[in-house]
Protein backbone atom coordinates (compact mmCIF):
# COMPACT_ATOMS: atom_id res chain seq x y z
CA UNK A 1 0.00 0.00 0.00
CA UNK A 2 1.66 3.31 -1.10
CA UNK A 3 2.51 5.48 1.58
CA UNK A 4 0.28 8.95 2.14
CA UNK A 5 1.50 12.09 1.01
CA UNK A 6 4.03 14.59 2.49
CA UNK A 7 1.03 16.74 3.91
CA UNK A 8 -0.01 14.26 5.60
CA UNK A 9 2.66 12.62 7.12
CA UNK A 10 3.70 16.44 8.64
CA UNK A 11 0.35 16.26 10.28
CA UNK A 12 0.66 13.00 11.78
CA UNK A 13 4.18 14.11 13.61
CA UNK A 14 2.31 17.02 14.84
CA UNK A 15 -0.20 14.68 16.76
CA UNK A 16 2.72 12.53 17.81
CA UNK A 17 4.49 15.48 19.22
CA UNK A 18 0.64 16.24 20.44
CA UNK A 19 0.92 12.86 22.28
CA UNK A 20 4.56 13.14 23.87
CA UNK A 21 4.77 16.58 24.69
CA UNK A 22 7.83 16.89 26.99
CA UNK A 23 7.12 20.40 28.50
CA UNK A 24 3.45 19.49 29.53
CA UNK A 25 4.02 15.91 30.85
CA UNK A 26 4.22 15.59 34.61
CA UNK A 27 5.34 12.46 37.10
CA UNK A 28 3.21 10.09 37.95
CA UNK A 29 5.79 7.11 39.16
CA UNK A 30 9.68 8.28 40.04
CA UNK A 31 12.82 6.23 40.09
CA UNK A 32 13.98 4.86 43.43
CA UNK A 33 17.12 7.15 43.04
CA UNK A 34 17.95 10.21 41.88
CA UNK A 35 20.19 9.80 39.70
CA UNK A 36 21.51 7.91 36.05
CA UNK A 37 20.85 4.18 35.92
CA UNK A 38 17.58 4.30 38.16
CA UNK A 39 13.99 4.53 36.37
CA UNK A 40 9.96 3.34 36.71
CA UNK A 41 8.61 2.67 33.19
CA UNK A 42 8.62 -0.18 30.11
CA UNK A 43 4.96 -0.84 30.98
CA UNK A 44 1.43 0.20 29.68
CA UNK A 45 -1.42 2.09 30.76
CA UNK A 46 -5.11 0.49 30.65
CA UNK A 47 -8.26 0.61 31.70
CA UNK A 48 -9.52 -2.66 34.04
CA UNK A 49 -13.67 -3.19 33.61
CA UNK A 50 -14.92 -1.02 36.14
CA UNK A 51 -13.08 2.19 34.49
CA UNK A 52 -10.42 2.55 36.32
CA UNK A 53 -6.83 3.37 34.85
CA UNK A 54 -4.11 0.30 35.60
CA UNK A 55 -0.64 1.23 35.35
CA UNK A 56 1.99 -1.29 35.09
CA UNK A 57 5.96 -1.41 35.00
CA UNK A 58 9.33 -1.87 36.61
CA UNK A 59 11.89 -0.57 39.11
CA UNK A 60 14.93 -0.46 37.65
CA UNK A 61 18.35 0.40 39.89
CA UNK A 62 21.85 0.72 38.19
CA UNK A 63 24.07 -2.14 37.13
CA UNK A 64 25.58 -3.08 33.95
CA UNK A 65 25.26 -6.40 32.01
CA UNK A 66 28.33 -5.96 31.28
CA UNK A 67 30.13 -6.74 33.70
CA UNK A 68 27.49 -8.97 35.34
CA UNK A 69 24.49 -8.57 37.55
CA UNK A 70 26.43 -8.25 40.37
CA UNK A 71 27.01 -5.10 39.78
CA UNK A 72 23.82 -3.60 40.31
CA UNK A 73 20.32 -4.54 41.13
CA UNK A 74 18.48 -3.60 37.46
CA UNK A 75 15.07 -4.43 36.87
CA UNK A 76 14.12 -5.69 41.11
CA UNK A 77 10.72 -5.13 40.74
CA UNK A 78 7.74 -5.47 38.73
CA UNK A 79 4.57 -3.56 40.33
CA UNK A 80 1.17 -2.89 38.79
CA UNK A 81 -0.75 0.58 39.88
CA UNK A 82 -4.22 1.47 40.36
CA UNK A 83 -5.39 5.22 40.05
CA UNK A 84 -8.69 6.12 42.48
CA UNK A 85 -8.86 9.70 40.48
CA UNK A 86 -8.80 9.04 37.04
CA UNK A 87 -5.21 9.74 36.39
CA UNK A 88 -4.12 12.25 39.15
CA UNK A 89 -2.22 10.05 41.30
CA UNK A 90 -1.37 6.25 41.53
CA UNK A 91 -1.37 3.75 44.21
CA UNK A 92 0.68 0.34 44.51
CA UNK A 93 -1.61 -2.91 44.64
CA UNK A 94 0.66 -5.86 43.31
CA UNK A 95 4.44 -6.40 43.25
CA UNK A 96 6.38 -9.07 42.14
CA UNK A 97 10.08 -10.30 43.28
CA UNK A 98 12.76 -11.41 41.23
CA UNK A 99 11.94 -14.48 42.31
CA UNK A 100 7.69 -14.52 42.27
CA UNK A 101 8.43 -14.16 38.00
CA UNK A 102 11.14 -17.41 38.05
CA UNK A 103 10.59 -20.21 35.31
CA UNK A 104 11.30 -23.63 36.79
CA UNK A 105 14.88 -23.95 37.34
CA UNK A 106 15.14 -20.29 35.09
CA UNK A 107 16.43 -17.32 37.31
CA UNK A 108 15.57 -14.34 37.12
CA UNK A 109 18.31 -12.27 36.65
CA UNK A 110 16.51 -8.58 35.64
CA UNK A 111 12.71 -8.11 35.38
CA UNK A 112 12.51 -5.94 31.47
CA UNK A 113 9.40 -4.26 30.39
CA UNK A 114 5.87 -5.51 30.58
CA UNK A 115 2.27 -4.88 29.67
CA UNK A 116 -1.63 -5.87 31.10
CA UNK A 117 -4.20 -6.65 29.03
CA UNK A 118 -7.68 -7.14 29.93
CA UNK A 119 -10.00 -10.22 28.36
CA UNK A 120 -13.47 -11.56 28.59
CA UNK A 121 -12.62 -13.96 31.83
CA UNK A 122 -10.06 -11.71 33.83
CA UNK A 123 -6.49 -10.08 32.81
CA UNK A 124 -3.36 -11.01 31.68
CA UNK A 125 0.14 -9.81 32.36
CA UNK A 126 3.11 -10.16 29.71
CA UNK A 127 6.67 -9.80 31.36
CA UNK A 128 9.70 -10.28 29.91
CA UNK A 129 13.36 -10.67 32.28
CA UNK A 130 16.92 -12.06 31.88
CA UNK A 131 17.26 -15.91 33.02
CA UNK A 132 19.83 -18.03 34.06
CA UNK A 133 20.54 -21.83 33.24
CA UNK A 134 19.15 -20.81 28.96
CA UNK A 135 22.30 -20.32 27.76
CA UNK A 136 23.52 -19.33 24.10
CA UNK A 137 23.75 -21.92 21.37
CA UNK A 138 26.72 -23.98 21.43
CA UNK A 139 28.62 -22.35 18.52
CA UNK A 140 28.20 -18.78 20.47
CA UNK A 141 28.50 -19.97 24.39
CA UNK A 142 31.69 -18.01 24.61
CA UNK A 143 30.05 -15.12 24.04
CA UNK A 144 27.90 -15.32 27.35
CA UNK A 145 29.33 -12.44 29.54
CA UNK A 146 29.62 -14.10 32.89
CA UNK A 147 26.50 -13.68 35.46
CA UNK A 148 24.24 -12.44 32.59
CA UNK A 149 21.41 -14.94 30.81
CA UNK A 150 19.16 -14.64 27.86
CA UNK A 151 15.57 -12.70 27.56
CA UNK A 152 12.26 -14.59 27.53
CA UNK A 153 8.33 -13.37 27.41
CA UNK A 154 5.98 -14.98 29.41
CA UNK A 155 2.22 -14.57 30.67
CA UNK A 156 0.51 -14.94 33.34
CA UNK A 157 -2.93 -15.01 33.59
CA UNK A 158 -5.74 -14.59 36.46
CA UNK A 159 -9.44 -13.28 37.54
CA UNK A 160 -7.99 -9.93 38.92
CA UNK A 161 -4.74 -7.90 39.24
CA UNK A 162 -4.77 -9.17 42.48
CA UNK A 163 -4.85 -12.90 41.19
CA UNK A 164 -2.48 -12.52 39.39
CA UNK A 165 0.65 -12.54 42.31
CA UNK A 166 -0.53 -16.37 42.27
CA UNK A 167 -0.19 -17.37 39.19
CA UNK A 168 2.59 -18.90 37.45
CA UNK A 169 4.42 -17.12 34.42
CA UNK A 170 4.55 -19.45 31.34
CA UNK A 171 6.97 -18.84 28.57
CA UNK A 172 5.44 -17.87 25.61
CA UNK A 173 7.83 -16.27 23.59
CA UNK A 174 12.44 -17.16 23.33
CA UNK A 175 14.48 -17.48 20.27
CA UNK A 176 17.43 -19.62 19.66
CA UNK A 177 18.45 -17.82 16.39
CA UNK A 178 21.18 -15.77 17.18
CA UNK A 179 20.27 -12.74 15.06
CA UNK A 180 17.41 -12.65 17.25
CA UNK A 181 18.42 -14.57 20.58
CA UNK A 182 16.65 -12.13 23.09
CA UNK A 183 13.44 -11.04 23.23
CA UNK A 184 11.61 -8.55 25.38
CA UNK A 185 9.52 -5.84 26.13
CA UNK A 186 5.92 -6.96 24.88
CA UNK A 187 3.13 -4.46 23.94
CA UNK A 188 -0.08 -5.10 23.10
CA UNK A 189 -2.70 -3.84 19.92
CA UNK A 190 -6.19 -5.28 19.89
CA UNK A 191 -6.43 -5.80 16.14
CA UNK A 192 -9.85 -4.15 14.86
CA UNK A 193 -10.48 -8.32 13.71
CA UNK A 194 -10.31 -9.24 17.33
CA UNK A 195 -6.73 -10.58 17.19
CA UNK A 196 -4.31 -9.42 19.81
CA UNK A 197 -1.17 -8.14 17.93
CA UNK A 198 2.10 -8.69 20.55
CA UNK A 199 5.29 -6.31 19.73
CA UNK A 200 8.35 -7.23 21.23
CA UNK A 201 12.12 -6.22 21.13
CA UNK A 202 15.05 -8.33 20.09
CA UNK A 203 18.64 -8.22 20.34
CA UNK A 204 21.25 -10.70 18.33
CA UNK A 205 23.98 -12.47 20.45
CA UNK A 206 26.19 -9.90 20.36
CA UNK A 207 23.43 -7.12 21.70
CA UNK A 208 25.05 -4.39 19.23
CA UNK A 209 21.37 -3.53 17.87
CA UNK A 210 17.95 -3.53 18.75
CA UNK A 211 15.11 -4.60 16.49
CA UNK A 212 11.17 -5.19 16.19
CA UNK A 213 9.16 -8.01 15.90
CA UNK A 214 5.60 -8.77 16.66
CA UNK A 215 3.53 -11.88 16.95
CA UNK A 216 -0.58 -12.58 16.51
CA UNK A 217 -3.09 -14.49 18.58
CA UNK A 218 -5.84 -15.12 16.78
CA UNK A 219 -9.23 -14.28 18.16
CA UNK A 220 -10.42 -17.24 19.72
CA UNK A 221 -7.44 -18.58 20.02
CA UNK A 222 -4.87 -19.71 22.90
CA UNK A 223 -1.46 -19.77 21.15
CA UNK A 224 0.65 -17.07 19.22
CA UNK A 225 1.73 -17.32 15.79
CA UNK A 226 5.10 -17.86 15.02
CA UNK A 227 6.93 -14.59 15.17
CA UNK A 228 8.48 -12.20 12.73
CA UNK A 229 11.35 -11.14 14.20
CA UNK A 230 12.31 -7.69 12.14
CA UNK A 231 8.90 -6.32 11.00
CA UNK A 232 10.62 -2.60 10.87
CA UNK A 233 13.66 -2.40 9.95
CA UNK A 234 16.34 0.06 11.22
CA UNK A 235 16.73 3.59 10.17
CA UNK A 236 19.22 5.51 8.10
CA UNK A 237 20.55 8.15 10.67
CA UNK A 238 19.74 8.90 14.95
CA UNK A 239 17.64 5.49 15.01
CA UNK A 240 20.54 3.22 12.75
CA UNK A 241 21.62 0.94 15.86
CA UNK A 242 18.02 0.76 17.29
CA UNK A 243 14.10 0.87 16.79
CA UNK A 244 12.12 -0.99 18.97
CA UNK A 245 8.84 -0.22 18.51
CA UNK A 246 6.80 0.18 22.13
CA UNK A 247 2.96 1.14 21.41
CA UNK A 248 0.55 1.16 18.11
CA UNK A 249 -2.30 3.91 18.49
CA UNK A 250 -5.43 4.44 16.40
CA UNK A 251 -5.82 7.90 15.44
CA UNK A 252 -9.36 8.81 14.54
CA UNK A 253 -10.62 8.78 10.78
CA UNK A 254 -11.41 12.34 10.61
CA UNK A 255 -9.96 15.43 8.41
CA UNK A 256 -7.19 14.34 6.22
CA UNK A 257 -7.64 10.60 7.60
CA UNK A 258 -11.61 10.64 6.58
CA UNK A 259 -10.72 7.41 4.09
CA UNK A 260 -7.67 5.82 5.95
CA UNK A 261 -7.43 3.94 8.91
CA UNK A 262 -3.90 5.45 10.42
CA UNK A 263 -2.06 3.62 13.63
CA UNK A 264 1.11 5.83 14.51
CA UNK A 265 3.98 3.17 15.75
CA UNK A 266 5.84 4.63 18.43
CA UNK A 267 9.77 3.72 19.22
CA UNK A 268 12.68 3.92 20.62
CA UNK A 269 15.56 4.50 18.62
CA UNK A 270 19.65 5.17 19.09
CA UNK A 271 22.70 6.22 17.12
CA UNK A 272 25.03 3.53 18.88
CA UNK A 273 24.43 0.83 21.90
CA UNK A 274 27.38 2.72 23.76
CA UNK A 275 27.80 6.13 23.82
CA UNK A 276 29.82 7.76 21.84
CA UNK A 277 32.25 10.81 22.29
CA UNK A 278 31.41 13.89 20.38
CA UNK A 279 33.58 16.28 18.45
CA UNK A 280 34.57 19.68 20.47
CA UNK A 281 33.73 21.66 17.55
CA UNK A 282 30.84 19.83 16.02
CA UNK A 283 27.20 20.20 16.53
CA UNK A 284 26.46 18.59 20.00
CA UNK A 285 23.25 17.05 19.92
CA UNK A 286 21.44 13.86 22.35
CA UNK A 287 22.45 10.47 20.27
CA UNK A 288 20.81 8.10 22.25
CA UNK A 289 22.08 4.62 23.00
CA UNK A 290 20.76 1.66 25.27
CA UNK A 291 19.39 2.70 28.32
CA UNK A 292 18.98 6.58 27.01
CA UNK A 293 17.06 5.78 24.11
CA UNK A 294 15.26 8.68 22.38
CA UNK A 295 11.68 8.73 20.49
CA UNK A 296 10.60 7.59 16.91
CA UNK A 297 7.29 7.26 15.33
CA UNK A 298 6.11 5.69 12.16
CA UNK A 299 2.48 4.96 10.78
CA UNK A 300 0.49 1.63 10.14
CA UNK A 301 -1.92 1.65 7.65
CA UNK A 302 -4.84 -0.61 7.81
CA UNK A 303 -3.67 -2.13 11.42
CA UNK A 304 -1.46 -3.80 8.45
CA UNK A 305 2.00 -3.88 9.78
CA UNK A 306 3.62 -5.11 6.24
CA UNK A 307 2.36 -1.37 5.77
CA UNK A 308 4.69 0.61 8.05
CA UNK A 309 5.99 4.22 7.22
CA UNK A 310 8.82 5.70 9.49
CA UNK A 311 8.36 9.71 10.00
CA UNK A 312 11.14 10.10 12.23
CA UNK A 313 13.46 9.19 8.86
CA UNK A 314 16.42 12.02 9.52
CA UNK A 315 16.11 13.24 13.61
CA UNK A 316 14.03 11.94 16.31
CA UNK A 317 10.32 13.33 17.24
CA UNK A 318 11.17 13.14 20.92
CA UNK A 319 13.75 14.04 23.20
CA UNK A 320 13.80 15.22 26.90
CA UNK A 321 14.88 18.96 27.57
CA UNK A 322 16.52 17.44 30.64
CA UNK A 323 19.43 15.21 31.26
CA UNK A 324 20.62 12.99 28.11
CA UNK A 325 17.46 13.63 26.46
CA UNK A 326 16.45 10.63 26.70
CA UNK A 327 12.56 10.04 26.29
CA UNK A 328 11.49 6.44 25.57
CA UNK A 329 9.07 3.45 26.34
CA UNK A 330 6.17 5.71 25.05
CA UNK A 331 2.61 3.95 25.65
CA UNK A 332 -1.20 5.93 24.64
CA UNK A 333 -4.30 4.41 25.86
CA UNK A 334 -7.48 5.89 23.77
CA UNK A 335 -10.22 6.42 26.08
CA UNK A 336 -13.99 7.93 25.45
CA UNK A 337 -12.35 12.29 25.99
CA UNK A 338 -8.88 11.12 24.67
CA UNK A 339 -5.37 10.01 24.49
CA UNK A 340 -3.41 9.12 27.68
CA UNK A 341 0.50 9.20 27.03
CA UNK A 342 3.23 7.68 28.99
CA UNK A 343 6.98 7.80 28.72
CA UNK A 344 10.07 7.33 30.77
CA UNK A 345 11.50 10.73 30.35
CA UNK A 346 15.35 12.23 31.55
CA UNK A 347 15.64 14.63 34.49
CA UNK A 348 18.17 16.82 35.00
CA UNK A 349 18.96 14.38 37.59
CA UNK A 350 19.26 11.73 34.55
CA UNK A 351 16.89 9.55 36.36
CA UNK A 352 13.98 8.39 34.49
CA UNK A 353 10.90 8.61 35.93
CA UNK A 354 7.33 8.03 34.04
CA UNK A 355 5.14 10.71 32.79
CA UNK A 356 2.05 11.60 31.86
CA UNK A 357 -0.20 13.62 29.22
CA UNK A 358 -3.51 13.52 28.07
CA UNK A 359 -4.79 15.03 24.96
CA UNK A 360 -8.62 15.65 24.78
CA UNK A 361 -9.80 13.74 21.98
CA UNK A 362 -11.29 17.13 20.05
CA UNK A 363 -7.55 18.51 20.23
CA UNK A 364 -6.48 15.61 18.15
CA UNK A 365 -9.53 15.92 15.80
CA UNK A 366 -8.75 19.15 15.36
CA UNK A 367 -4.91 19.17 14.48
CA UNK A 368 -6.17 16.25 11.64
CA UNK A 369 -8.54 18.62 10.38
CA UNK A 370 -7.22 22.32 10.68
CA UNK A 371 -3.64 23.19 8.72
CA UNK A 372 -0.54 21.95 9.91
CA UNK A 373 2.00 23.43 13.03
CA UNK A 374 4.58 24.15 9.27
CA UNK A 375 1.50 25.63 7.59
CA UNK A 376 0.52 27.70 10.59
CA UNK A 377 4.04 29.12 10.87
CA UNK A 378 4.10 29.77 7.39
CA UNK A 379 1.08 32.09 7.26
CA UNK A 380 1.45 33.90 11.08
Amino acid sequence: MPRLSIEIEARLLDVARLLVDQQRARVIVGAQGNSAGYWFGGGNLTRDPRGRLVLVGRYRNIGDSRTGLAAGQRGLELAIFQSPDNGQTFDKCVSFSKADLRVDNLEVLSIEGSALHWTDDGVELFVSSEKSNIGYPPEFGAYLKPDTGVWTIERLHAESIEGLKSSKPVTILESSDPGFLHVKDPAVYDSPHGDLLLLFCTHPYCWSSSNSGFTIRKDGQCQFSSPCYDFFPRGPAWDVAMTRATALVDLPSVGVLADSRVSLLFYDGGESIRNLDQHSAAVRRPRGYSCEELGGVAYVLDADLRNVYRLSHDLPAHVSPHGTGCSRYVDVLQTDDGYIATWQQSQTDFSQPLVINFVDRRQIEQFLSGPSIQTRKLVS
